[in-house]
């Protein structure tokens, strides 16, 4: 995991699994920033195989919440953040079925949300990990989870807006709408984390 720090001995098991979920998270947009030039679908395998192990964590975590009678942190909290997780793992497996499908090349503006959402995982993985012993430091990282999103939503902005400056022939008008497609679902990829983000900063307030 490189810098990323190794679970404490105050890390409570459910706080383990999210932070097990935020890692995966990490790999999965992370892979798909490396590998965003490759046009073979052969490459959603991966994605795939990295969403099955994330199902299963989610599987035992909410398998745990049933017979858990004290969390610590709220349950609906810990079920928020994770489903938020997954679902940028399910936009990415989405982005890359569609840039295949759809024929949809990789430019700057796709290159620079994959970079700005890869550095939100970044962020929501501290702060998983910050969490038991620094909760003050594991906020600042959602909040760093937030700025991020706003430059994401920049990002997104200014690609539609090139996108539609210069009028364009009816024959590549759906070529336009594919890559809008592909811009919305690496917004909605930042939105998550964004929500993952905003659950942990109640999340935060609550602890300290």
């Amino acid at each position: 995991m490189g810098f990323f720090s190794t679970k404490s001995e105050k890390t409570d098991r459910f706080i383990e699994k999210l932070i097990s979920q935020a890692a995966k998270t990490h790999e999965a947009i992370e892979y798909l920033e490396r590998t965003i030039e490759i046009d073979d679908i052969s490459k959603l395998d991966a994605l795939l195989n990295i969403n099955r192990d994330i199902e299963e964590i989610r599987r035992v975590l909410i398998d745990d919440l049933h017979n858990t009678f004290i969390t610590p942190i709220d349950r609906e909290d810990i079920f928020n953040i994770s489903n938020a997780l997954y679902d940028m793992v399910d936009y990415a497996v989405t982005t890359v079925e569609e840039m295949h499908v759809l024929k949809v090349k990789p430019d700057d503006y796709i290159r620079k949300m994959i970079e700005l959402v890869k550095r939100q995982t970044e962020e929501l993985l501290l702060a998983m990990q910050r969490l038991s012993n620094n909760p003050r430091v594991a906020g600042e990282h959602a909040m760093n989870t937030k700025a991020l999103e706003r430059k994401v939503e920049k990002q997104y902005r200014n690609a539609l807006r090139d996108l539609f400056t210069e009028p364009v022939s009816n024959e590549h008008l759906p070529e336009l709408f594919f890559r809008r497609e592909v811009y919305r679902h690496l917004s909605n990829m930042a939105d998550r984390a964004d929500l993952a983000a905003n659950v942990f900063g109640i999340v935060v307030m609550k602890l300290t």
